[in-house]
């Protein structure tokens, strides 16, 4: 059986595909580094936050053991697909299982950004509530609106289902058609008609700063931006021009650029809901994206394919 390296503790039930097969499940203490931990192990589970670059990823090839890297997300970002590639190492995610939590989260932040959610409930807890007045904390209504995907994955397609039932109209833009209803095939054209944008993109050199300030100056003064995708997606800087300058109504994000860190203009902001990275967090999901990450593991180390293999960009 192998050694593999699990970097963080993960939900209970998590590793059971690994301790059922036999394998040794090891984790980092704190004075090695992953690359130090790779050239040891024949399988890494990793989360996002995780870099997975060349040094760790050679490390582990020189070695002759290292197969598999598993990333227990959807993203895989973290992880040097093409060098993995070169090297032999099979990368793993986890998608499908987190489409549906992941798409009540990005709608939920529809909702409250576009009923400034966040500072009515700011005012009550800080004691600047007096009592109901007919011109408080007025937002903006969901329904009958045009809500504006930017991508059409599987998480996206989740939050149209959820818009149409708030009888929202629904827009989305791809690189390719998709001939389905709703199609817009310029971005700046969708982000111009939509009401509410929401981010479904992976981030990539194309799209690392895809909404930036040119392509929120197409946005209306009234819209709001969601991004449940990756922060590095949006200049995050331009974001909070336009929201200081009134230019956009307001933006609900659960990922930043560099995070953990937050840029302390952004939590300045005005009209934000900000959130720390729960897209998928409930306990069921993250439960089963663990399983799944580790069950990817033990088919490499078996020779079984499995069931969700990264394609490198060169492949």
């Amino acid at each position: 059986m192998g050694r593999v390296l699990v970097t963080h503790p993960l939900p209970d039930g998590g590793l059971d595909p690994l301790l059922e097969a036999g394998h040794q499940v090891v984790s980092l203490d704190g004075s090695t580094a992953l690359a130090g931990a790779a050239g040891g192990v024949d399988g890494i589970v990793c989360l996002l936050n995780d870099r997975i670059d060349a040094r760790v990823l050679r490390a582990g090839g020189s070695s002759g053991l290292l197969k598999v890297v598993s990333v227990a997300a959807v993203g895989y970002d973290n992880v040097d697909v093409d060098v993995a590639a070169t090297l032999g190492i099979t990368v793993c995610n986890t998608p499908g299982v987190l489409d549906e939590t992941t798409a009540d989260l990005a709608f939920l932040l529809v909702l409250a950004a576009n009923r400034l959610a966040s500072d009515a409930e700011r005012d009550l807890r800080e004691g600047r509530w007096k009592g109901w007045g007919i011109s408080d904390h007025l937002g903006r209504d969901v329904q009958g609106s045009c809500l504006g995907l930017v991508g059409y994955g599987r998480i996206a397609r989740a939050v149209a289902r959820r818009a149409q039932g708030f009888g929202m109209e629904v827009l989305h833009t791809t690189r390719s058609d998709t001939g389905e209803p709703g199609y817009v095939a310029r971005l700046g054209e969708l982000l111009a008609r939509a009401d509410t944008v929401s981010l479904h993109v992976p981030l990539t050199a194309s799209t690392r700063h895809l909404i930036g300030a040119a392509e929120l100056a197409l946005m209306k003064p009234t819209a709001v931006l969601i991004n449940t995708a990756r922060g590095a997606v949006v200049d995050e800087r331009a974001l909070v021009a336009a929201l200081e300058h009134g230019t956009l109504y307001a933006a609900g994000l659960d990922v930043y650029d560099g995070e953990p860190a937050i840029d302390p203009a952004l939590l300045a902001a005005p009209r934000t809901v900000l959130l720390p990275h729960i897209g998928s967090a409930t306990t069921e999901t993250r439960t089963v994206m663990a399983r799944m990450a580790t069950q990817a593991v033990c088919d490499v180390l078996a020779g079984r394919t499995p069931d969700h293999p990264v394609v490198p960009t060169g492949g």
